[in-house]
């Protein structure tokens, strides 16, 4: 066998019903009992995971800093973190010229997840690390959508082929970054239009075909979360993410470093709102919305492409000579322009973070397309905000999915035998 399913606690199911809650995680609580003290340590334990984790690792005089214990109190947690084979420690802290040098806590290599991202030309599968290590990709290319049940089918067989890499892992789980919405409570896939899935139990079927957990998640949510945790976002409280692919367009909100939910987990909805279009001859429809107004097939139709991968598109429109395809990079550009500008008038962001091929169409000219921006948005949100691309690139949504897998192990890294672990995840 080739994963480990531990369980949680009432106090951690608690602490990860919480945190997983904000992200769309329906999680169901079984009391339980347990010591305050064991109830501290376990925290203890999550807080220092969680800061190895996301920092890709600390010298253990930092985890002492940033956590306000003692090095007595550190060096047990580290030493029950190593027993459980979530962290090692390295060689000593070079930089620390006084005192006794400090072990690097770095993340440990055997907790797995496999992340997954359908979409409407292919389904790409990775096996991501501790710290937001892509270790492995493979990308299914599709000549149709497939259907939820189709797509079970290839996550089992493309897990498969990853056999020997998991071989000796302890694959946590499996996480879906879906095109759709993704209802929080049950984790059903409501809607995604471009697969043509609607009440799709996704989870359901990929952990029947696999034997393995699954959580589900909508993708431009996980792509902000992703960014935020290890990406250009990291040391960014409010952020607004917005995601361009295959399947349209879609985003993400962090406000006061938490995710933006929503009652059902379906806010971030940016492709859906109708554009302000200043010059009527840009409107390309009657009454369509950003993501059919700013498209990707319409930017491949341009370059008389049938289909490319992130890189490919990005190198096409770079590289183009034909006024056709600057005439319409330019349309996108103006409309996209004002629906980021209806985002920062809204949310206040300190950050606009673009992915996918909207990154592509702000760097053909990254001055003047924040000019754009800036010609219809309050001059004082203006002030105060950036726009940049996505950092992590084509890993980003391997990254996001991962996370949605890690979770329950950073709330909870001891674990117990007390309440399962929560099986469904949204994050839209």
């Amino acid at each position: 066998m080739l994963w480990v399913i531990r369980k949680k606690s009432l106090t951690q199911r608690r602490r990860a019903g919480r945190s997983l809650a904000a992200y769309g995680v329906a999680v169901t609580i079984t009391e339980g009992k347990g010591s305050r003290n064991e109830s501290v340590r376990r925290d203890n334990l999550s807080t220092v995971l969680g800061l190895v984790h996301r920092s890709g690792g600390l010298a253990r005089s930092a985890l002492t800093v940033a956590t306000g214990l003692n090095r007595s109190t550190i060096a047990a947690l580290v030493a029950e973190l190593v027993a459980l084979e979530l962290v090692t420690e390295g060689i000593a802290d070079p930089t620390r010229r006084v005192g006794r040098p400090s072990p690097q806590v770095q993340p440990g290599s055997q907790p797995v997840a496999v992340a997954v991202n359908p979409e409407v030309d292919a389904i790409t599968v990775g096996l991501v690390g501790l710290s937001a290590r892509v270790e492995h990709r493979v990308r299914h290319e599709m000549d149709h959508p497939a259907t939820p049940e189709e797509t079970a089918r290839i996550i089992a067989d493309l897990l498969t082929t990853l056999a020997p890499e998991l071989r000796g892992r302890r694959l946590l789980g499996i996480g879906l970054a879906v095109p759709g919405l993704v209802r929080a409570r049950d984790g059903i896939v409501r809607w995604a239009p471009h697969l043509d899935w609607t009440d799709a139990p996704l989870a359901e079927l990929v952990e029947s075909e696999t034997g393995v957990r699954a959580y589900v998640g909508n993708d431009a949510s996980l792509g902000a979360l992703a960014e935020h945790l290890f990406g250009v976002g990291r040391d960014v409280d409010d952020l607004v993410y917005i995601n361009g692919g295959a399947s349209g367009i879609g985003g993400g909100v962090i406000v006061g470093g938490q995710p933006l939910g929503g009652v059902g987990g379906y806010a971030g909805e940016f492709g859906q709102n109708r554009p302000g279009v200043g010059r009527q001859a840009d409107r390309v429809t009657a009454d369509g919305t950003v993501e059919v107004e700013v498209s990707r097939a319409r930017l491949l139709s341009a370059l008389e492409m049938t289909k490319a991968d992130e890189p490919e598109l990005h190198s096409a429109l770079l590289a183009s000579t034909d006024h056709a395809v600057h005439d319409e990079l330019a349309r996108q550009r103006r409309i996209l322009s004002v629906a980021i500008s209806n985002a920062i008038n809204v949310l206040n962001p300190s950050q606009v973070v673009l992915g996918g091929f909207l990154a592509d169409l702000r760097a053909i000219d990254a001055e003047g397309f924040d000019a754009l921006v800036s010609e219809t948005t309050v001059p004082a949100a203006w002030s105060d905000v950036s726009i940049l691309p996505a950092e992590l690139g084509a890993d980003l949504l391997l990254i996001g999915a991962a996370e949605l897998v890690f979770a329950p192990l950073l709330a909870n890294p001891a674990g117990d035998s007390s309440a399962d672990e929560p099986r469904w995840a949204s994050s839209k």
